[in-house]
């Protein structure tokens, strides 16, 4: 799926990352716990080097439990991260970033030196509400709409910690199409920018296969049909989503399903793993050397 929806804070926030990044000893990166592949800004990826890094996974309350333990131990495979699992209802779990930060950064803690922290995630992953926590007061707006913070501040926390807050960042090209809607689909991108209907089908299909039981208990189906289109129907004729001459209000269906999977009533969804992810990724490697080879023949 093609994001359309790119603010002009964001690309300039990511110019400010950039050159922002050298000074920063230790970065701080908010994911969301459902998606946390797609959730990953791939400019980090690209400058972070072996900067030390704590991946917090946030709105594990959201998510399936155990795919967020796999999750865990496939992040810490990576040099110098470390992962910590939070829901926005913890603040003394939250207040242990830290003392994680403190104790990745040990020469720097035991010489009274600063520790200059970035924390970044992308929109409504709860990273507002995490700063307020770590704070102790609040400094960053929260919200449920995408791209509320549209500035950098830096903060003072305790244990000689300095934090520069960054704006939600997005990127104007998801290449991997699944993220794209997964993104869509747990809201970091605002509802104006894709339509409903094609996301609630990537959702529904994808419940279909990985947690029949929840979508049909949720929804009170005898079966499950075998296919997303037919699904949303049932799903939209069983909540009554109709139009006039009882046909199925297929927006209507979908924005439903849409809610009920964002605020956690169809029950505790992952919507990637890290096994799903490694297949993807070789699907990507194909797509970029096809794509390789055709601007080469074009040269031609």
């Amino acid at each position: 799926m093609l994001i359309q929806w790119y603010p002009g804070h964001m690309h300039k926030a990511s110019k400010e990352i950039r050159q922002a990044l050298p000074d920063i000893d230790l970065l701080i990166e908010i994911l969301d716990a459902r998606i946390p592949y797609s959730s990953q800004n791939p400019m980090l990826a690209e400058l972070r080097g072996d900067k030390p890094t704590i991946r917090v996974l946030s709105k594990t309350d959201l998510a399936d439990p155990e795919i967020t333990r796999q999750w865990q131990q496939q992040l810490e495979l990576e040099q110098a991260v470390k992962t910590l699992a939070v829901t926005t209802s913890q603040p003394d779990k939250i207040r242990l970033i830290t003392d994680l930060c403190s104790r990745m950064l040990p020469e720097k803690t035991e010489a009274g030196k600063v520790i200059r922290t970035m924390i970044m995630g992308i929109p409504n992953v709860g990273k507002s509400t995490i700063i307020n926590i770590l704070a102790g007061r609040t400094l960053a707006k929260t919200g449920n709409e995408p791209a509320v913070t549209k500035h950098q501040q830096r903060i003072n926390l305790k244990n000689n910690i300095v934090l520069s807050d960054t704006p939600g960042v997005l990127w104007p090209n998801v290449e991997n199409r699944n993220s794209g809607y997964r993104l869509a689909a747990t809201g970091a991108i605002k509802d104006t920018a894709f339509q409903h209907e094609d996301i609630a089908l990537f959702a529904v299909e994808y419940l279909r296969h990985a947690y029949p039981m929840l979508i049909q208990q949720r929804y009170q189906l005898d079966d499950l049909p075998e296919e997303a289109l037919p699904l949303l129907q049932a799903i939209g004729k069983k909540r009554g989503c109709l139009r006039a001459g009882r046909q199925i209000d297929m927006d209507k269906a979908a924005k439903l399903v849409l809610t009920e999977l964002r605020a956690g009533v169809i029950g505790r969804i992952s919507l990637e793993t890290p096994e799903m992810i490694d297949v993807e990724m070789v699907e990507l490697a194909a797509i970029r050397e096809a794509k390789a080879a055709k601007k080469v023949a074009r040269r031609r």
